[in-house]
């Protein structure tokens, strides 16, 4: 209980103005972080990274660490805004 109480304070506290103003459509990057695409679809981070597994959200791996990078044409695609890119 005490758990879900302090989930729901904090909800609101990590959308805040900066984090809108990231994920403006207009001023996406053409690469967007796991958290970006996340915050953008509303799902888990968990989420995303298992649709790139799956196959519906190809991840670009970067750097030695292997941090993910998702295009941002296929983001707006599963947003159902742009065409499918071949």
């Amino acid at each position: 209980m005490i758990l879900l109480t302090y989930s729901v304070i904090l909800r609101p506290i990590v959308m805040s103005k900066d984090n809108e103003e990231k994920l403006n459509l207009e001023n996406l990057p053409d690469l967007l972080t796991v958290r970006e695409v996340a915050d953008l679809l509303r799902v888990s981070p968990l989420t995303i990274k298992r649709w790139g597994k799956k196959g519906k959200l190809p991840a670009i791996r970067i750097n030695s660490r292997g941090d993910r990078r998702y295009r941002k044409e296929q983001v707006l695609w599963l947003l159902g805004i742009q065409s499918k890119i071949e």
